[in-house]
């Protein structure tokens, strides 16, 4: 995590920011689930409450930031974004792991589970996981859709605190961690 390259949208009257910084971060997703190696991550340097900003960094080794900016993975956005070529991390930079956060936000889901992996009767499952269980996170989230299934779901995203020092570790392939961090300046 030696370098870091940034990825700002440019204003579009056609398109909210939001929608724009969802399609990248899906672009980004297919392009890090190919190389499969978990050597970038990401972050929002521009986060504030609910919003995510305007600005994607992408944070890794310049080898794998060159092969990544290499691909063709930014096809068909080009025109809505402005890139930075990949430069040294400041001396001294803190660091932070930056997550993907999941809501148990479906009742009924939960309710199948209870049902499939406990043997409980839809009644039972039904009094154990009341509709008010569902949870409800504060944060800010982009909108992607599934692959596998095509239906859109909510990405949210968390910054952790500010360390001293980097720990390392492996990003998924939508460039975050629980573990890893990634340089904060």
């Amino acid at each position: 995590m030696d370098h870091y390259l940034d990825i700002r949208l440019r204003p579009d009257p056609d398109f909210v920011a939001i929608d724009l910084l969802s399609a990248l971060v899906s672009k980004l997703h297919r392009a890090l689930a190919r190389l499969a190696d978990g050597k970038v991550g990401i972050s929002f340097p521009d986060s504030k409450a609910m919003y995510l900003g305007d600005r994607l960094r992408l944070h890794g080794g310049l080898s794998s930031l060159q092969s990544l900016m290499g691909s063709d993975w930014l096809k068909g956005m080009r025109d809505h974004v402005q890139l930075s070529e990949p430069v040294a991390v400041p001396v001294g930079a803190k660091h932070r792991v930056v997550k993907r956060v999941q809501a148990k936000s479906s009742p009924e889901r939960l309710r199948r589970r209870q049902i499939k992996r406990h043997g409980m009767t839809p009644q039972q499952a039904q009094e154990k996981v009341p509709d008010s269980a569902a949870e409800t996170l504060s944060l800010p989230y982009l909108l992607l859709r599934s692959a596998s299934t095509g239906q859109r779901f909510p990405l949210f995203v968390e910054h952790g605190p500010l360390l001293e020092a980097a720990v390392p570790g492996s990003f998924s392939s939508y460039g975050l961690s629980d573990v890893a961090t990634v340089p904060w300046f």
